[in-house]
């Protein structure tokens, strides 16, 4: 089991003691299976996006070898085009419950790794995971459109959803700055990349019309300000125009509107972007409010109800503490996910004219 000397990164006054935070990590390292999958929790599925996610904040937490298996789990399931299924049950690659191929859960990895790389320095792990960073992105970038947007997914069959998401996009947006920061590591330029990348940020901040009206999901609120897109004044003006639409004071955010529930997801991403965007104060604050939402054992209920006053769903996923843990530790200051989600080291000036 974790111990306290291991989380003391991950110590937030209000939020969490260095014994809480031991505690979560346990929470996720006892949901992960022997080789390496991490799935909601056991016997739920496991996704790439929040499978990462979860591996990251064990990077953040020091458990370097089980955040490695984490990846070396994607590494021998990767499906010959690049891609990953959406859902896998329980984690067992042998038994894929979704067979579509969602680009936002594929281009993921290029964060997971990078944030790893900078968390240990480890030359022959960034080496190793080359081939499989290289083969989502290029899958990925096989299903963006010409207004610089990102389809959503491949069916089963092959079909190209050509419909894009605006959160997915701006995760994207994230994954694949950190894709060229890791090329940019190994001294392999991709041009191609850049311009992509290129278009895509053009796309999310000056186009919405370019994607799915998804406006009631607070996900598309904050997102675009998470992914790194969008920063600055308009972050401000963006956070500040939809304020009392999605946050419950003492609560945590909304998830979509107009229902009554909070979520611990969205309340901790939040805070990262809020983060992101220098307002520490106000993400400290959020991730306050949750620990409504911690449960004895460490781990975090999904959400609450609170005009019936319950929790609901009756589920505690790794990928809910795993974003907790890691805005905790950007808040904290832990280098490779400050790194990471405020942007240092990663390629800026990607946005050219010609996208417009």
């Amino acid at each position: 089991m974790t111990s306290p000397g291991r989380t003391e990164r991950l110590v937030l006054p209000g939020v969490l003691t260095a014994e809480q935070a031991a505690r979560t990590v346990a929470g996720i390292l006892a949901t992960q299976r022997e080789d390496g999958a991490i799935p909601w929790f056991r016997g739920h599925h496991l996704d790439p996006w929040d499978h990462t996610e979860a591996a990251m904040a064990l990077d953040a937490a020091g458990e370097h070898e089980r955040a490695e298996a984490a990846y070396d789990w994607l590494a021998r399931h990767q499906n010959p085009d690049g891609s990953w299924y959406a859902a896998y049950a329980d984690g067992d690659a042998e038994t894929p419950t979704d067979r579509g191929r969602e680009t936002n859960f594929c281009g993921y990895i290029a964060v997971g790794v990078w944030h790893h790389y900078l968390s240990t320095g480890d030359d022959a792990f960034l080496d190793r995971m080359w081939p499989t960073v290289y083969a989502a992105i290029e899958y990925v970038l096989e299903l963006q459109q010409p207004g610089g947007a990102i389809g959503w997914k491949r069916e089963d069959d092959g079909t190209p959803v050509t419909d894009a998401l605006l959160t997915g996009s701006s995760s994207l947006y994230q994954a694949l700055r950190c894709a060229l920061a890791l090329a940019e590591q190994r001294e392999e330029p991709q041009p191609d990349w850049e311009l992509a990348v290129g278009r895509l940020g053009h796309a999310i901040r000056s186009h919405p019309e370019r994607f799915l009206d998804k406006a009631r999901y607070s996900m598309d609120w904050y997102y675009p300000i998470l992914g790194g897109a969008v920063r600055g004044e308009e972050a401000r003006r963006r956070i500040d125009a939809d304020w009392e639409r999605f946050v419950v004071p003492g609560l945590g955010v909304r998830c979509v509107l107009p229902n009554p529930w909070v979520t611990g997801g969205e309340s901790a991403e939040l805070a990262l972007a809020l983060w992101a965007m220098g307002e520490s104060e106000r993400a400290v604050q959020i991730l306050t409010w949750i620990q409504h939402l911690r449960a004895e054992d460490g781990m975090y209920w999904t959400g609450y109800v609170f005009d019936d006053d319950a929790i609901w769903p009756p589920e505690r996923t790794a990928w809910t503490a795993g974003s907790l843990l890691l805005a905790v530790a950007a808040v904290g200051g832990d280098e490779a996910t400050t790194s990471v989600f405020g942007g240092e080291r990663l390629p800026t000036g990607l946005d050219p004219d010609c996208c417009r």
